[in-house]
């Protein structure tokens, strides 16, 4: 049977999609320059007669505060874009890091580092941005848009390692790498302002945007459970990998404008050998398989790493297979939460998962470097192997996740006086698992299974061309 063609976007669409993933690669390229070196940037500003716990609380605190701020407020301010509008509340955000960056570029004692840190989490603007780019896109093209954000995120990640060491040396260290964040996110407020149309209206998209109201729903999912301990045992392990490795590279003599030495074949390997592997994880209906052997690889580079700290060769090998597992499961966590979530609850589920990212940032600096305070290396290592060992054990017994996909339709006027009848007609299709509609009836949530199923068949339904039931 002939491939349905896709739907074009329109301009608007296009400039909105471009335009907000510009915005987003632009901040976390930002994020992801200063933490390959910003553990020895927090020791250098830390006393030299400083207690062991003193200074790991401080070097913790540093690295993963902004987490924290930013859990604790990205919900609140992706709601209050729905009241305030998108754009006003996306400036604020993108001001208040941009404030953050700059006083992180001139602190000069740890406090002041960490007070400058907390801002950069406060301005949390990605619920913003994600409602934003919603509102300027049709539920057809909704999914490829939010897919370039996800793409320009990884290669942000990939960039940020690499380019860390090599920046930091050009631009007189770990502050020149915040100045230049600064003035990042300053670009990234033009953009939103000159190129980001704006949209006719703002309303709340349930595939896309938290519902406060029915959080408690997500919670109540076990298997969403697993998938929001994972990301918070994988942003912690991430975390406190980086509050430590810095420091073995240091021992080893080498200078950290050399680091992206082995940050970049390490990384390239990661982004190259992900790429077959969530291939054949989504077509042949292996994501559990291919998901569960992500956790094995970064369980088993860790627990290496543990030992591998007097070795460069060592580091480098082990660095390399724990980005391999990094990036399949960083790439399969948000497709199997929308796989699992029902499709009215995937923006709630989503916001849920974001959050535990951040507190998993958070938790892994301050566990990272405390146990690196008690315990050295091993310490640091160990915390890291028991919570992704935790996290095999969760996803190994979980079931598999059925092979589907989500799709998401504008409802005709013709069909809004009876819901219940386009449901039933839309049901009745082959490969068609669940149907719901958002609360205020304008949309239709389709979950089908991604073989069996043929897309084209609901067409006559929703143009009216077929009768409903």
């Amino acid at each position: 049977m002939p491939r349905k063609p896709a739907i074009r976007m329109s301009p608007t669409e296009w400039r909105a999609s471009h335009s907000l993933a510009a915005v987003y690669a632009l901040r976390m390229l930002g994020m992801f320059l200063v933490l390959p070196v910003l553990a020895l940037h927090a020791h250098s500003l830390i006393p030299d007669d400083a207690p062991p716990e003193q200074r790991a609380y401080m070097v913790g605190a540093a690295m993963g505060v902004y987490g924290l701020t930013q859990a604790l407020l990205q919900l609140p301010l992706g709601m209050l874009s729905d009241r305030f509008g998108r754009k006003p509340v996306i400036y604020a955000g993108l001001a208040v890091f941009a404030a953050g960056c700059f006083l992180a570029a001139a602190a000069e004692t740890p406090q002041m580092l960490i007070i400058a840190r907390a801002i950069q989490g406060a301005g949390a603007v990605s619920a913003a941005v994600t409602a934003l780019l919603a509102d300027l896109t049709r539920e057809e093209v909704r999914t490829r848009a939010m897919s370039m954000i996800g793409l320009t995120i990884g290669l942000s990640f990939s960039a940020g390692m690499v380019l860390s060491p090599v920046l930091s040396d050009l631009l007189g260290g770990v502050s020149g790498l915040f100045a230049l964040m600064g003035a990042l996110t300053l670009t990234s407020i033009v953009v939103v302002a000159a190129v980001t149309p704006n949209p006719a209206c703002s309303r709340l998209h349930q595939d896309t945007q938290t519902q406060a109201g029915r959080i408690g729903e997500v919670l109540k999912n076990t298997q969403l459970l697993r998938l929001n301990f994972g990301i918070f045992a994988l942003q912690s392990g991430l975390m406190a990998i980086f509050t430590v490795l810095p420091l073995a590279l240091r021992e080893l003599g080498w200078e950290r404008a050399e680091h992206w030495k082995l940050y970049l074949p390490a990384t390239l390997v990661g982004l190259v050998l992900m790429i077959p592997a969530i291939i054949i994880g989504e077509t042949r209906n292996k994501l559990k398989p291919v998901f569960v052997s992500g956790i094995v690889l970064v369980l088993a580079a860790q627990a290496a790493m543990g030992g591998s700290t007097g070795s460069i060769w060592g580091i480098t090998l082990c660095l390399t297979v724990y980005f391999i597992g990094f990036n399949i499961l960083e790439a399969s966590m948000p497709s199997l939460v929308s796989k699992i979530a029902p499709s009215e609850l995937k923006g709630t589920a989503m916001g849920v998962y974001n959050t535990l990212q951040s507190v998993g940032v958070f938790a892994g600096s301050m566990m990272g470097s405390k146990m690196y305070a008690l315990y050295g290396y091993h310490g640091a290592f160990a915390f890291c192997c028991a919570i992704v060992a935790v996290w095999l054990l969760l996803a190994a017994t979980a079931p598999a996740p059925l092979p589907v996909k989500n799709l998401v339709f504008a409802v005709p006027e013709a069909h809004r006086a009876d819901l219940p009848a386009l449901a039933r007609a839309v049901a009745a299709v082959a490969g068609v698992q669940t149907v719901s509609f958002s609360e205020d009836g304008q949309t239709l949530f389709v979950k089908a299974l991604q073989h069996g199923f043929d897309e084209a068949e609901l067409t006559p339904i929703l143009i009216g061309e077929q009768p409903c039931p």
